[in-house]
C-alpha cells in the first residue's frame, strides 16, 4: 500500500492511498464466504458456493463492492496511523479507481487536531474579586436560617405582606373558565412572588371569606402567554412568626450551643464560599487570557456538530426540564434567534480552544492522571448527574467513557499548572495563593468542563 498526506488547510488534509490487488485477498474471501451464507443456488449446499458461480449468478462487481467495503476501514487505519495523524470525526472517503486484480484507489477527507505552539504563559496577570464576609452578610445568612424555623399560626383579620394565605383561583380567557384553571387550597406567602402577578395586591387587606379579581399573563398551561382573568378566594390567613435570634435558636437550628458560635460558622461557610468563587474565577479569568495568546484554527465538520449539540441539549434537556420551549427560552431572555446562534457559535469555538489548548498542555507538561485523581472526579461527576458511585461508574465503564473523564481530569490538571503560573490579584490589590486549594485540580476540572460541555452560559442564562 501507498500513501500521501495533502494538506488542505491547517485543520484537514487529503489522504491518496492506493493498495495493490493481492493486498485485498483476505477481504475478497470474506466477501465469498459472507455472500455464500446470504443466497442459495440450485445443486449447492448452503456455504458450499463455489466462487465462480458466484461471479456468474450473482455479478464479481457485488464481491468486489462487498471486499472494498471490508478492506476500506482497516486500509484508512493504517494510513492514518502511518501519517501520524490525529484525525476528529468521520473521514468523507472517494474510491478514485477500482481494477480487477489490479488496483485500488481512493482518497479520505478527514479533519484533524491542529498544530498548536503553546507560548511562556508566565506572565499571565488576572484580578478577581476580594473575599469580603460583612457583619450584613452574616445577618442575612443567619436570618435565612430563623425563615426556615418559622411557625405559621392563624389570625381573623385582613391578609398584610407576609402572611401566609390559604386561597381558591379560578382562571378565565375570554370569559370561559380553562380546563387547567381552578386551584383549590393553594397555601401562598404573600410578597413571595411565587404565583401569578398582580395576586399581592389583590389579596393584600382581603379577610378569609374575601375574593378579588384581577388580569394576569399566564405563565404555563393551556393558555400561556394569555392574558386571564383571575378571581382568588382567601380561604384562611396565617401570621408567620419567627423565633427570637438567642442562644435557644442556635440550640435548636444548629450543632452550636450560643448565637455567637453560630454566627462564627456562619462567617466561616461564607467565607469558603467565597473562597471557592474566587478560585473559580481565577481559572476563568486566568483561561481566557490563556486562549488570547493561542493561535487556534477550529475544524469547520467540528465546530457545526457542537453547535448543534449545544443547540440541542439547551433545547431538549435543559429548557425540556423547565417547560420552556428554545422560541420561549428567547423571548424571555430579549434575544433574536440570530443573536443566539451568534453566542452559541461563539460558545462551541471556545469550548473547542480550549480543548485543544489544555490537550497540548497535558501533552507539553507531560501530566498524568492517578487512580485517586480519578476516583475523586468520578464521586463529583456521580453526586452531579443524581446516581450512586457505583451506577456511574458502571455507566462510565459500559459506555466506554473512561477515557473521557480521564481526558477531564488531565485538562483540569494543565488548567492548574497554568494558574499557578499567573499572578493573581484581588480587587484589593492583594496577591491571591490559591496553592492552599486542596481541590485545586478538582475545582480546574469543573471549570474547563462548564467552557467545553457548554454548561457555564446555558445555566447561567436558564
Amino acid at each position: 500500500m501507498k500513501s500521501a498526506v495533502e494538506t488542505l488547510n491547517p485543520t484537514r488534509v487529503r489522504l491518496t492511498v492506493e493498495v495493490p490487488f493481492e493486498e485485498l485477498k483476505d477481504s475478497l474471501d470474506a466477501a465469498y464466504k459472507k455472500i455464500n451464507q446470504q443466497v442459495t443456488v440450485k445443486g449447492f449446499r448452503k456455504g458450499k458456493i463455489p466462487a465462480r458461480v458466484i461471479d456468474q449468478r450473482f455479478g464479481r462487481g457485488a464481491v468486489l463492492e462487498e471486499a472494498v467495503n471490508d478492506a476500506l476501514p482497516k486500509l484508512y487505519t493504517e494510513a492514518v496511523n502511518e501519517a501520524e495523524l490525529n484525525p476528529l470525526g468521520q473521514p468523507e472517503v472517494d474510491i478514485t479507481e477500482l481494477k480487477d486484480g489490479e488496483t485500488l484507489a481512493f482518497t479520505a477527507e478527514v479533519d484533524i487536531r491542529p498544530e498548536i505552539q503553546i507560548p511562556d504563559y508566565s506572565g499571565i496577570e488576572v484580578t478577581v474579586d476580594a473575599i469580603e464576609v460583612t457583619d450584613e452578610d452574616v445577618e442575612k445568612s443567619v436570618e435565612q436560617l430563623r425563615e426556615r424555623f418559622a411557625s405559621t399560626n392563624p389570625v381573623e383579620r385582613a391578609a398584610a405582606d407576609g402572611d401566609v394565605v390559604t386561597i381558591d383561583l379560578e382562571a378565565k380567557v375570554d370569559g370561559e373558565v380553562l380546563p387547567d384553571g381552578v386551584a383549590n387550597g393553594v397555601s401562598y406567602t404573600i410578597g413571595s412572588g411565587e404565583l401569578l402577578d398582580g395576586i399581592d395586591e389583590a389579596v393584600t387587606g382581603l379577610e378569609a371569606g374575601g375574593e378579588a379579581t384581577f388580569t394576569s399573563q399566564l405563565k404555563g398551561g393551556s393558555a400561556e402567554g394569555k392574558d386571564a382573568e383571575v378571581t382568588v378566594k382567601v380561604t384562611a390567613v396565617a401570621a408567620r412568626e419567627l423565633p427570637e435570634l438567642d442562644d435557644d435558636f442556635a440550640q435548636m437550628a444548629s450543632e452550636f450551643d450560643t448565637l455567637e458560635e453560630l454566627k462564627a460558622d456562619s462567617r466561616k461557610r461564607l467565607t469558603d464560599m467565597k473562597q471557592y468563587d474566587q478560585a473559580t474565577q481565577a481559572q476563568e479569568r486566568v483561561l481566557e487570557k490563556l486562549l488570547e495568546l493561542v493561535e487556534v484554527p477550529v475544524p469547520e465538520k467540528l465546530l457545526e456538530d457542537e453547535v448543534n449539540t449545544r443547540k440541542h441539549n439547551l433545547e431538549h434537556h435543559q429548557l425540556g426540564q423547565m417547560g420552556l420551549t428554545l422560541d420561549k427560552y428567547l423571548e424571555i431572555q430579549g434575544k433574536s434567534a440570530e443573536e443566539f446562534d451568534a453566542e452559541t457559535k461563539e460558545q462551541a469555538v471556545k469550548g473547542i480552544k480550549t480543548q485543544f489548548v489544555l490537550d497540548e498542555l497535558v501533552n507539553k507538561e507531560k501530566l498524568n492522571v492517578n487512580q485517586e485523581e480519578l476516583t475523586e472526579h468520578l464521586m463529583r461527576r456521580a453526586q452531579s448527574s443524581g446516581m450512586s458511585p457505583d451506577q456511574f461508574a458502571q455507566a462510565v465503564v459500559e459506555g466506554g467513557q473512561v477515557p473521557m473523564l480521564v481526558g477531564e481530569v488531565a485538562r483540569g490538571k494543565a488548567l492548574a499548572v497554568v494558574v499557578e503560573a499567573a499572578k493573581v490579584l484581588d480587587t484589593n490589590g492583594e496577591v491571591v495563593d490559591l496553592e492552599d486549594e486542596e481541590d485545586e485540580t478538582e475545582t480546574a476540572a469543573e471549570t474547563v468542563e462548564a467552557v467545553v460541555d457548554g454548561d457555564d452560559e446555558e445555566k447561567t442564562e436558564a
